[in-house]
């Protein structure tokens, strides 16, 4: 499909991608990773056409149709949602799948006929999404899909693009997506690529070992140069020695001289600052609601929950469901009905998106950190601010310079550094790279406050939050256990429901039948296609049992490493994929 060759491109005299080569084939999903300014957007906009290579070739077959996604873009659209992602095409099958995507996507039916411009940037993007989505591309090109989604938009999507006929490149921070969706890994590292034809998770032990390798024959090669130098600076002027002395000064300029990323902040350890020990409940909500004056319903309505200390609790749903609404009730910034109670002597550290714009501009990185640091973490400064994409030169740079992601991050870094025992994080990971959300999610789970957490990340939950509630249609419920155990939970839910949506449809048909009073013919025909959708029904069921029997069989077995071979990781990933059609077909049928 796509063949890069020798493909080299430059800015400002750094050398971005240096001579790379690979190919793209039809049913890759390939994950593009490496570090913050590695490359991986420049590169899916060379591929996409968008930008032209310094050297080098990249060849597409003819006809080729390729949808990209940016992380940024400009709309100018002044249509309504469902005309702009329809673009005047009015086949009822296409209208369909318009209506499928966009709910998928999170979209409400009522949201159909809203114009576009009501929409928040985040929901612009959705828009564009569903709209590269429904043209069905030949290769898909996908920088950051999922900044903007909440986590069942994000299944969604998943389950979408594991059935998707055509190739998928795409970028992102978020491991479980990428394991989820990949089956291939393309690191990008001092303008080099390293191909993998594994999943990220599986990518990562084996770049450990590349790694390990890489470092040790970097330090050969300098130990060979300084006993190089040595030997050259002693015997430099010795004329006995003035053969091997050129002899030397030669080799020295034909090497091939290694270079490897020798920055390692995986092994960072980040500890919060001691704080005082906060009340048994630091929250406590009782029948609390909340209206906006411009909505016509309750944002949040008859809302109770309590919070422990010591809990981890995560906030999910669909935006707009009223977790940011609940986060500022609790923060004191919104009035509200029914009862908040804040516990005895809590201290209360909270990070939100606008956190950044609260920043003193005039100070340095360093400055803004080195302010409200104290005690032994203060000789870790630069440490940190490496972890968090702030190495180098970068800690020297003015606040009022950096772009609105930076800015979150520094105001990250500088919460993580100040006492306190309650934790409010609303979409902390938004802005992170993997191994900054690492070191982030180890500070929380040492953390010995309390912990809310708004977050649509699955594999930063994982592990973190010990109890789940979930906004959704106005109502908070809970869910104890891991986020996980929530996403099962809800699929048991969701599939109860249907069940009973079936059994109040066949009550009504039957109803509707006898009113009618069929004759008997019908009523035979009726039968006969009610028993034979029954049989299909209990097949399906009988199949789904078997599946996840299997997976879970196979998810116990790739928890030990030996296990975790390539094989392995498709067969779980051919099971998981046809445990979702299964599903989806036990929905259909459910509903006939």
């Amino acid at each position: 499909m796509i063949s890069v060759e020798h493909l080299s491109i430059e800015f400002t005299s750094r050398l971005v991608l240096d001579d790379i080569s690979f190919l793209v084939q039809n049913k890759d999903r390939i994950a593009i990773v490496g570090k913050n300014g590695a490359g991986k957007t420049t590169l899916l906009r060379l591929i996409a056409g968008q930008m032209q290579p310094s050297a080098g070739t990249i060849a597409r077959e003819q006809d080729l149709q390729i949808g990209y996604l940016p992380q940024v873009m400009l709309f100018t659209d002044t249509q309504t949602l469902i005309e702009e992602v329809l673009q005047g095409n009015d086949d009822p099958r296409y209208l369909a799948e318009a209506d499928r995507t966009l709910c998928g996507l999170g979209f409400r039916r009522s949201d159909m006929h809203r114009p576009c411009s009501e929409f928040s940037g985040g929901w612009r993007m959705r828009i564009e999404l569903s709209k590269i989505l429904l043209r069905r591309p030949d290769v898909l090109l996908l920088d950051e899909p999922t900044n903007h989604l909440d986590i069942e938009s994000i299944q969604w999507l998943e389950d979408f693009l594991s059935s998707y006929n055509g190739a998928v490149l795409l970028v992102s921070h978020d491991k479980a997506f990428l394991d989820n969706v990949t089956n291939r890994t393309i690191e990008i590292s001092l303008g080099h690529i390293y191909d993998y034809k594994v999943n990220y998770s599986h990518f990562l032990e084996l770049r450990q070992e590349r790694h390990e390798q890489q470092v040790r024959a970097y330090m050969n090669q300098q130990k060979m140069i300084q006993d190089t130098e040595a030997f050259i600076e002693r015997f430099r002027y010795k004329a006995t020695k003035a053969v091997q002395v050129q002899s030397r000064i030669k080799q020295l300029d034909k090497l091939d001289r290694l270079e490897v990323d020798l920055e390692d902040t995986s092994r960072l350890s980040l500890r919060f600052p001691p704080a005082p020990r906060s009340g048994d409940f630091p929250v406590i909500i009782e029948d609390l609601s909340k209206t906006y004056p411009q909505a016509d319903h309750a944002v949040v309505s008859d809302v109770n929950l309590t919070i422990r200390r010591g809990e981890k609790v995560a906030f999910v749903g669909r935006n707009g469901e009223g977790k940011t609404t609940l986060v500022r009730c609790i923060m004191g910034q919104l009035d509200h009905l029914g009862t908040l109670k804040i516990g005895h002597n809590v201290k209360m550290g909270y990070f939100a998106q606008n956190q950044a714009s609260l920043l003193d501009e005039n100070l340095t990185v360093f400055e803004t950190i080195d302010y409200v640091a104290v005690g032994d973490i203060r000789t870790k400064i630069r440490d940190i601010l490496g972890a968090f994409m702030f190495g180098g030169e970068a800690s020297d740079k003015k606040v009022k310079v950096l772009s609105g992601g930076e800015r979150s991050r520094l105001a990250m870094i500088r919460l993580l550094l100040e006492p306190c025992n309650l934790l409010i994080l609303d979409e902390p990971t938004n802005h992170l790279d993997i191994p900054s959300k690492q070191v982030l999610k180890q500070a929380l789970i040492d953390f010995e406050g309390t912990v809310i957490c708004v977050s649509h990340d699955r594999d930063f939950l994982d592990g973190l939050v010990n109890k789940v509630y979930y906004f959704g249609e106005g109502q908070v419920r809970e869910y104890l256990g891991g986020i996980y155990d929530f996403l099962r939970s809800r699929r048991l839910t969701s599939l109860q429901e249907l069940e009973k949506k079936a059994s109040a449809s066949s009550s009504a048909s039957s109803s509707a039948s006898s009113t009618a009073k069929l004759d008997y013919e019908q009523q035979k025909a009726q039968a006969a296609a009610r028993r034979k959708q029954e049989k299909q029904l209990a097949q399906v069921e009988e199949r789904i049992a078997q599946l996840e029997q299997e997976q879970k069989r196979i998810e116990e077995q790739l928890a030990l490493p030996a296990n975790q071979t390539q094989e392995r990781f498709d067969q779980y990933q051919r099971i998981k994929h046809e445990l979702e059609q299964k599903l989806y077909e036990w929905e259909i049928l459910s509903d006939m």
